[in-house]
């Protein structure tokens, strides 16, 4: 009775999960569309790749349903960076920007060689971190272009996502845990910058 209690317990939280992610989503793709909002598409290239790699890691770590908020987060996540490519969004790539994508590229041989998908959560962990820094410059500079309130939905989201995981070890955590606190120093960042503007 117990086990089954956990198991619905963790089938709420990962449907609440992914209901945030919906909620954090669509404004966002209308403030693309209406020009309010203008991501930084690499970043978002970057953390899709990212995001879609660590799915299948954390399935393979025994996830469970609290593996499908990544998932869904995954394919909007590439969503969003062809809708902010169309509508032309920040498109500056310098060379560190190619560095964290093949960063994140790295994590599958790694993830192969080592046959533990946890070498390749760490790479794309560090990936998905430093993948932020042009969205942070971005920020910083122009304070006003990103909507806080929808990295706040996703520190909250990562939040629900790990208590939603079957199991906790480092393989189905580290990601969502680094992504929330990647969310959180943004969102910090960005509110200091626009109140000493």
């Amino acid at each position: 009775m117990t086990n089954q209690i956990a198991i619905e317990v963790r089938s709420i939280l990962s449907a609440l999960a992914i209901g945030l992610t919906f909620c954090a989503y669509i404004p966002y793709l209308k403030g693309i569309r209406g020009g309010k909002v203008q991501p930084h598409v690499f970043s978002w290239v970057i953390w899709g790749a990212t995001t879609c790699i660590v799915f299948f890691a954390q399935l393979v770590g025994n996830g469970g349903i609290g593996t499908l908020p990544i998932a869904i987060s995954g394919i909007t996540t590439f969503l969003v960076a062809l809708y902010s490519y169309q509508k032309r969004g920040e498109i500056k790539i310098t060379k560190v920007d190619w560095f964290f994508f093949l960063l994140a590229l790295s994590s599958l041989p790694l993830w192969f060689y080592f046959s533990n998908p946890l070498a390749a959560v760490i790479i794309l962990s560090i990936a998905d971190s430093l993948g932020f820094i042009p969205t942070i410059r971005k920020g910083y500079v122009l304070p006003h272009s990103e909507p806080l309130g929808f990295y706040m939905i996703f520190l909250f989201r990562n939040t629900l996502a790990i208590f939603a995981l079957s199991e906790w070890n480092l393989t189905t955590t580290l990601f969502p845990g680094t992504a929330g606190i990647a969310c959180l120093v943004f969102v910090l960042v960005v509110k200091f910058r626009q109140n000493n503007i």
